[in-house]
């Protein structure tokens, strides 16, 4: 997919974009959390009216990169010590951590306890991520099955999902039908989790942010504007 970055002049501000260009029929402007402004257009669509639309475009542009940069840093560096909170379904907990012949993590009384042969904070943070993704696995299919009925009763097919982490995104679907979920959502609060689940199942429908996407979306989930905002807090 051809990419270039350019940038255009908004009274004294510069507002810098990254351009991709694909086999769609549409032009679309987003802004991602991490402040990065995405346009992506139609191969044949020429530069001069990218341009414009993203003047158009630039107050908008504008609101959204200080509304992310409010919430930076989106989420604390963490030094995997005892003592330090870390967030699991919307709740902190704080680490317990202790010397062992055997690594474990467990969730109990308002504590992940950790039990290490490695004492280095690397090593925590990897047995703690694959306790997360151990969980996730689990979470994310429970919401998929709960949310999935009102979509499945059009006959549509049901996306198989997988994790991973994404740095600009919270979900996404490929053309493929298989449905992507950040890890860091398992930090995130149920009702959170639910809304990415559903906006994502509604790009089977509407793949692209276009009216009918929204109108779906708000049928399926009409407090999804303020599910929005909690996710897009909930992590710092």
């Amino acid at each position: 997919m051809p990419q270039t970055r350019r940038t255009i002049r908004y009274g004294s501000q510069s507002i810098a974009y990254r351009l991709t260009r694909s086999r769609r029929k549409s032009l679309e402007i987003a802004v991602h959390p991490d402040g990065e402004v995405v346009v992506k257009a139609p191969l044949e669509t020429d530069e001069s009216v990218v341009e414009q639309r993203v003047h158009k475009r630039a107050r908008w542009i504008s609101r959204q990169i200080l509304h992310f940069a409010q919430f930076e840093p989106r989420t604390p560096e963490r030094r995997f010590v005892g003592g330090e909170s870390h967030l699991y379904l919307g709740r902190k907990y704080r680490l317990k951590i202790t010397p062992s012949d055997t690594d474990s993590v467990s969730l109990r009384r308002g504590f992940f306890f950790i039990t290490v042969v490695d004492h280095r904070p690397a090593h925590i943070a990897a047995l703690l991520e694959k306790w997360y993704r151990g969980k996730a696995e689990i979470h994310f299919a429970r919401v998929l099955e709960r949310c999935w009925p009102p979509f499945g009763s059009h006959g549509m097919f049901k996306p198989a999902f997988k994790i991973r982490r994404m740095k600009t995104r919270w979900g996404s679907l490929s053309g493929r039908g298989v449905m992507t979920l950040n890890l860091e959502l398992i930090k995130a609060p149920v009702e959170c989790i639910e809304y990415v689940v559903i906006h994502e199942l509604c790009h089977l429908s509407h793949p692209h942010h276009g009216p009918g996407f929204y109108r779906l979306l708000e049928t399926q989930l009409p407090d999804w504007a303020k599910l929005k905002h909690k996710l897009e807090t909930a992590l710092c």
